[in-house]
């Protein structure tokens, strides 16, 4: 089939060169990468979950034993002495103090004792190994440790591995404890609240009688001051013929003198006011350029400011509305601009009235001021002269009743006291006690190895992505064309066991035309075609970045492929390491060195190979001076006069990055096809070659990613699935490489 059209069945996509965006959402590519390495993460996953449990196993259990304290908060007192020894009501500063407590180093102490703790394996640190010793704060040296070294050592053990805390919303503590032993677990928490118990009734008790002996010593010389007290008042009232005057000689004057004040505190702030709104006018007046009338909060609080703002923001609005629509000399823009102007003027007025208001405002308020100072002056006088008489009086009463209260309150405490009742209140008991646990609290080894296993799990994945983010090689036409730049004209799959099957990549177009492989050239071809579509001549010249990306291969199938629709000459110019004329057996016939040269002519060089329906021209001798040689004028002239001869010219040339030639040959082009090995060669390898020929305005025709291996990039990349299906579907079943 030799027409072009139903060959490839292809219309040429234009892309931007400099794309930068793929096709491929982020998260596919993501979850494309995971799924390459997904063994590798499987495996750590494996591995680090077999290493948690490995670990978990070794460790010895722990077990929790827990009790529930109620800590009471109206409980009786032994004594109602509330000054001596209590802080009044118990609240959430009273359970944290008891919280406190129960976590206390004296308590710890005591049940250390109770328990005899020193000496258990598990906190004795004379029994126990080097490891433990270190945990209990204690170093391997000589002399040992002496009673209250241990003693310290079982203290910072038993307060570490112990909890305490308020259950929210509740008078109740939770008392717990991690031990090895499961019998400790549960003794511990009981006892400690069994003792934290005993000694509150014990302090209580200690504190009790302190509190008895001191009001004895307090009695005597509080009667003395009470006695002392009511004859100094009643001298006084003698004295002076007080009748109970307290609260009537006052009551008048007293009301008075709030109500000026009340009175004096609201005209101080609203002459401050005034005064302020006055000074900003004042600035604003003065041209002061940070302040205007209508930055003045009093004026901007007027409500017919505000209205005016209001009409004159519509305006605006309306304003901005019709120069949207209509042009500057339009009636209806006229008349928005003759409403905003007007409704800035009502508001100018409207604030000069404000500000008029203002200073008058501010007198007002300031001579109402003067005149409450003036009655609050003589009010107070007044009550000054009755003051001075009742003082006195205030102030001996007061002495007696406070004596009087505080002899009967010391009476009355001393017979409590003296009673000794209700020693039986507490401050806590225990609702619920410590039981023996039945399972172990630690570790959670079902948890401890679901965690290290999604941990690791999650770290694969993570390492997987910065993997995928470190590759710097083009493993796809997305990767082409987002990190090159350039259209992906085609994708030539990777060899596997081609030459064992006694085929040659350079020829695999022509040995089987109905491979994916050569449906994959076709493309090329149609790219090719359609990149220049203008040129009636077209010279393809085909380059690489570095050796062995695959060039000579894209050449000798390219240029069959064209051979079957034109008039084809192959070319090749990598005079430096020729290959095209050893692929053909015609090592030793002139070729393009030698007709430059001038040491043969065109019919010596030039030859038809009936096999493959392509002329070819191969490199000839090889020169001393491969660049010179093509940079001449007769090169020029030979390729002038070959573009004649033929419709399409392929010229194989050398790799960019080590030498010139190509750059020289691209200015013969019509297209320039660039070979990429397929995850091999880095991209910023290509990109650099890519740079080179643009500086020279060479025609780019597209990059060609060479060597791919669809099977793995299916795996990891996802573009080419089903593409042998496809193949097999349209007659192109069998998949071949291609070749260096």
């Amino acid at each position: 089939m030799n027409d072009l059209t139903l060959r490839d069945g292809l219309q040429p996509v234009q892309r931007e060169e400099g794309r930068t965006q793929a096709d491929t959402p982020e998260m596919v590519e993501n979850w494309r990468a995971i799924s390459r390495r997904r063994w590798s993460i499987l495996g750590l996953t494996f591995l680090v979950a077999v290493l948690a449990m490995l670990i978990v196993s070794s460790v010895r259990p722990s077990y929790r034993g827990a009790a529930m304290v109620l800590i009471e908060q109206g409980k009786n007192k032994v004594v109602s002495i509330e000054e001596v020894y209590s802080s009044g009501s118990f609240q959430r500063e009273h359970y944290q103090t008891q919280v406190e407590i129960l976590k206390s180093e004296e308590l710890a102490r005591k049940v250390i004792a109770k328990l005899k703790l020193t000496t258990h394996p598990d906190f004795d640190p004379r029994l126990a190994p080097p490891g433990l010793a270190a945990r209990l704060g204690l170093r391997d040296a000589s002399p040992p440790p002496t009673e209250e070294d241990v003693m310290k050592a079982v203290v910072h053990a038993l307060r570490r591995d112990l909890q305490v805390h308020i259950v929210r919303n509740s008078q109740l503590a939770q008392v717990s404890f991690v031990a090895h032993d499961k019998e400790l677990a549960a003794k511990v928490p009981n006892t400690l609240a069994e003792t934290f118990i005993e000694s509150d009734l014990d302090a209580r008790m200690a504190m009790t009688q302190k509190a008895a002996e001191w009001l004895r010593d307090r009695m005597g010389e509080l009667r003395t001051k009470v006695d002392a007290a009511e004859r100094a008042l009643q001298d006084y009232r003698d004295r002076e013929r007080i009748v109970d005057t307290k609260g009537l000689a006052l009551s008048g004057a007293g009301r008075q003198l709030e109500e000026l004040t009340s009175r004096l505190v609201e005209a101080r702030q609203k002459r401050a006011e005034a005064e302020s709104s006055y000074a900003l006018v004042q600035q604003a007046r003065g041209g002061k350029a940070q302040v205007t009338f209508d930055s003045i909060p009093a004026v901007l609080r007027n409500p017919l400011v505000q209205r005016m703002k209001e009409q004159e923001a519509e305006a605006d609005r309306r304003l901005s509305d019709a120069a949207k629509r209509y042009g500057p000399e339009h009636p209806k823009m006229i008349q928005a601009r003759a409403e905003l102007e007007a409704a800035r003027e009502s508001t100018r007025r409207q604030m000069d009235l404000v500000v008029g208001g203002l200073a008058k405002e501010f007198e007002v308020s300031r001579a109402n001021e003067i005149a409450i100072e003036r009655a609050l002056a003589q009010s107070k006088a007044d009550i000054q002269g009755i003051n001075r008489k009742e003082f006195q009086l205030g102030v001996l009463e007061r002495e007696v009743q406070q004596n009087r209260n505080l002899y009967d309150m010391f009476v009355n405490r001393l017979k409590e006291t003296s009673a000794m009742g209700d020693l039986q209140s507490t401050v806590a008991r225990v609702v619920d006690p410590a039981t023996v646990p039945s399972s172990a609290f630690a570790p959670k080894k079902a948890q401890i190895v679901a965690m290290s296993a999604a941990a690791a799990l999650l770290l694969g994945a993570l390492l997987a992505l910065l993997l995928d983010r470190l590759a710097n090689t083009l493993n796809s036409t997305t990767d082409v064309e987002s990190r090159l730049g350039v259209p992906a004209l085609g994708v030539l799959q990777k060899v596997k066991g081609f030459e064992k099957k006694g085929l040659v990549s350079e020829l695999a177009f022509f040995q089987d035309t109905q491979s994916t492989f050569a449906e994959a050239v076709r493309t090329v071809r149609t790219g090719v075609l359609m990149s220049a579509l203008d040129e009636p001549h077209k010279v393809v010249v085909v380059t690489s970045s570095v050796p062995e990306e695959g060039k000579t291969t894209v050449s000798f199938n390219l240029a069959g492929a064209l051979g079957q629709v034109k008039k084809v000459l192959l070319i090749d110019a990598d005079l430096r390491r020729p290959k095209i004329g050893r692929l053909l057996g015609r090592e030793k016939q002139p070729g393009l060195a030698d007709l430059v040269a001038g040491q043969a002519q065109l019919a010596q060089c030039l030859f038809y190979d009936e096999r493959h329906g392509i002329h070819v021209l191969t490199s000839g001798t090889v020169p001393p001076n491969p660049l010179e040689l093509l940079s001449s004028k007769r090169f020029g002239e030979v390729m002038h006069a070959l573009k004649s001869g033929f419709d399409a010219i392929v010229v194989d040339s050398a790799p960019l990055q080590l030498v010139s030639d190509a750059l020289v040959l691209s200015q013969f082009a019509s297209s320039v096809v660039y070979v990429v090995k397929a995850d091999s060669t880095p991209f910023q390898v290509a990109r650099n070659g890519l740079k080179k020929l643009r500086r020279l305005n060479a025609p780019i025709a597209g990059v060609v990613l060479n060597q791919l291996d669809l099977e793995r990039a299916d795996r990891y990349y996802g573009e080419y699935s089903g593409y042998r299906s496809y193949g097999k579907k349209y007659g192109y079943g069998r998949t071949y490489g291609s070749g260096k």
